[in-house]
């Protein structure tokens, strides 16, 4: 039984099977004629069958050896006999692999219509049809095979110089046909330019008749031969476009497959100069490999991170089409490599940079990677970090677009996604409930705990009961589906574990909300900070939207509130020593929709310590120990800003003496105080509130 059968057509084909014998792999290598098989280097474990075989007959031997994996490294030319190849694979259920010689790269080819050198044509009767319109000597290097198709020529047995093997067989199909003498050469190339460029000119020749062979069949040779004796070349079109690997890739295919460390020495000939039928190369889209002299010139590694869409291949772009073609392996996560199980290319699931860094690392043979990525590189994806990693590792990376999932989904929808706020509670911690109450339409991703259920709740528990959601599951796959509803409609349905969701809110609030009137807070016994002061204290602090603090003292919540809503992608810690208060602080957070807001329930300083270190921090009561806190809150960020509010002497003249005696700057000192109108029948009296005092300064170290 063979592990594998070569249909070595080509050389390539012929140093494949020597190269997987040499290397203990059982192999049987088919090849058609007599001097194919005295070409095979013997070898322990290969064997060579020659003879053209029937597809029925290449399905009977498939069966007979144990339905090995199938080799095709025939021709380009050679399309009937892969299809026979492919046709009998699948009747006999063995792997089919599809090995390409590269054609000569379209600097070289030279078939443009407007080259006065060269003349192109489909096939070999529309050569001799074209030809017969001419005169003089016709040096042609089509092979044996089709040569009586140039018996139509007029004067055939004087104009035509025929190149072909030398065989018995062909000398004789040859001589009948009337080539004797100095009009048949038989000789075994690929030929150099030297040699091609002595015999055009010791035949005279005025047509030279080729195939586009590739590099590996001499083709840039016989064209730099024919400019430069003046001949005019007639250039038999390409094979038809097939898909498959390139010769390279196949080798490191194999080499995965049967774990083998050493590689065959090929024709000296680089992908990068070469085109492969059926890759971008070959259709013009090259930009891969051409670009900065190709990544072969440049003797480094790669990496090309490719947005994949919606994960299925109608939905990439050419551009990342072209990089997973052209890559030596293929790396990603899960379902991102499911469109390419059948490509017969390396792959590696991995989401970890760490883990593809140490697979790459071990397969240095492998220049060229691609990495799938969903959706759109620039769009939450792992894009960022592997940049880093890969050239951490000297790897240098390309990035290459996809369509995003919100760009779907919107198009989808039939809207717009420019005014649309884009999220992800993927798998990250973001205030998706901010988002919704200041943007008519939030977009995020879901998945994991963060699913559609755990977004219903979430958007319950904050009031938003009355948004409307649209679910997006399976996007660009036959199974998509779209489901619209509010949040108490979808709860308990059943959805994909990673899908989309647009939300629409008709009652969103834009922009941030200050000074909010003390009655819209619940209150409690807890103490509270007024709205006249509790704006300018929050104004004072001078949050960001990503700012860490503290309120110290939180009473009610109110400050914790308004710095939560400023600081919606930040977090605020409220700290309270009532129980009753603390249960207070999250109601109203609950109320206004700031769940980036964590409770803790002590006494400063104690509280404090295992809190992350504050960007800013406002004291509202510091039970006596506003010294120590402010030590605290230093050592954990000495530039970090403070605001305390005082109302007895006593606390005035121990901020002033703190901010005096710690490290601290920029001390601005405000005495506030304010009256509001009440009503007494028909009219109405100031009542004037408590004078506060608010100390702001900034610590004088180095965040």
């Amino acid at each position: 039984m063979k592990q594998v059968i070569v249909f070595a057509g080509t050389t390539e084909g012929r140093i494949i099977g020597e190269w997987l014998a040499a290397e203990g792999v059982e192999t049987l290598c088919c090849v058609a004629t007599e001097y194919g098989k005295e070409l095979m280097k013997p070898e322990p474990g290969l064997d060579v069958r020659q003879g053209r075989l029937s597809a029925e007959e290449m399905q009977e031997l498939f069966e007979e050896e144990g339905r090995p994996l199938v080799l095709d490294v025939t021709h380009p030319y050679a399309s009937v006999v892969s299809e026979n190849i492919h046709a009998a694979c699948e009747k006999a259920s063995c792997r089919y692999l599809r090995l390409i010689r590269p054609l000569a790269s379209s600097g070289q080819r030279m078939g443009d219509a407007e080259s006065e050198a060269v003349v192109t044509v489909d096939s070999v009767e529309e050569a001799v049809s074209w030809l017969s319109h001419t005169e003089g000597p016709v040096f042609v290097t089509t092979g044996s095979k089709e040569l009586s198709k140039f018996t139509a020529l007029p004067d055939f047995q004087n104009r035509v110089y025929a190149r072909v093997l030398a065989t018995p067989e062909v000398v004789r199909q040859c001589t009948e046909l009337g080539l004797t003498g100095t009009h048949l050469i038989c000789m075994q190339g690929p030929f150099s330019r030297e040699l091609n460029l002595a015999m055009l000119r010791q035949t005279g020749a005025k047509y030279m008749v080729t195939k586009e062979s590739g590099r590996a069949g001499g083709f840039p040779e016989k064209l730099e031969a024919a400019k430069e004796a003046g001949v005019r070349l007639v250039l038999i079109g390409r094979p038809p476009e097939q898909e498959g690997l390139s010769i390279e890739e196949g080798i490191r295919f194999l080499a995965e497959e049967f774990s083998l460390e050493k590689r065959p020495e090929l024709p000296e000939y680089a992908d990068t100069e070469c085109e492969m039928p059926g890759s971008s190369l070959a259709d013009g889209k090259g930009r891969l490999a051409e670009k900065e002299g190709g990544l072969e010139a440049a003797g480094g590694r790669k990496a090309f991170l490719v947005g994949i869409g919606m994960g299925v291949l109608e939905n990439m772009t050419g551009e990342a089409l072209s990089a997973f073609r052209e890559a030596d392996c293929i790396l990603g996560s899960g379902r991102m490599l499911d469109a390419f199980r059948d490509w017969g290319k390396p792959l590696f699931d991995a989401y970890a940079p760490e883990k593809m860094i140490d697979f790459v690392r071990e397969k240095p043979q492998w220049r060229r990677i691609a990495v799938a990525l969903s959706g759109d590189v620039g769009f939450y994806s792992g894009a960022k970090r592997l940049i880093a990693a890969f050239e951490r590792e000297g790897i240098e990376t390309e990035l290459i677009p996809g369509v995003s999932s919100v760009a779907y989904f919107c198009s989808r929808l039939k809207i717009a996604w420019e005014d649309v706020k884009l999220m992800s509670i993927h798998g990250r911690s973001q205030n998706l409930i901010a988002a919704v109450r200041r943007h008519f339409r939030t977009f995020t991703l879901l998945g994991g705990r963060d699913n559609v259920e755990a977004l219903c709740d979430r958007l319950l528990e904050y009031g938003l009961s009355e948004v409307r959601i649209f679910i997006g599951e399976r996007l660009h796959y036959p199974e998509e589906r779209i489901t619209e509803g509010k949040p108490e409609q979808l709860k308990g349905k059943s959805f994909d574990g990673l899908c989309v969701a647009l939300i629409e809110n008709p009652d969103f609030r834009n922009g941030l909300r200050g000074c909010i009137p003390d009655e819209e807070f619940l209150r409690g016994d807890a103490p509270m900070t007024k709205c006249e002061v509790r704006g300018l204290s929050v104004e004072k602090l001078g949050l960001q939207e990503d700012s860490v603090a503290w309120d110290i003292g939180a009473g009610t919540g109110s400050v914790t509130v308004e710095m939560a809503l400023r600081a919606f992608d930040g977090e605020v810690w409220a700290v309270e020593k009532k129980p009753a208060a603390a249960e207070l602080i999250q109601e109203n957070c609950r109320r206004f929709g700031a769940p980036n807001v964590q409770v803790v329930e002590g006494t400063a300083p104690e509280a404090l310590k295992e809190l992350p270190a504050p960007t800013h921090v406002f004291i509202g009561g510091s039970s006596g120990s506003l010294r120590e806190i402010l030590e605290l809150a230093l050592a954990k960020n000495p530039a970090v800003r403070v605001v305390i509010n005082a109302i007895t002497l006593e606390t005035v003249g121990e901020a002033n003496a703190c901010l005096k005696e710690l490290p601290f700057t920029d001390t601005e000192i405000v005495q506030l105080q304010t009256a509001k109108a009440r009503k007494a029948g028909p009219y109405q009296l100031m009542m004037g509130q408590n004078p506060v005092y608010l100390f702001s300064a900034r610590g004088k170290g180095e965040a």
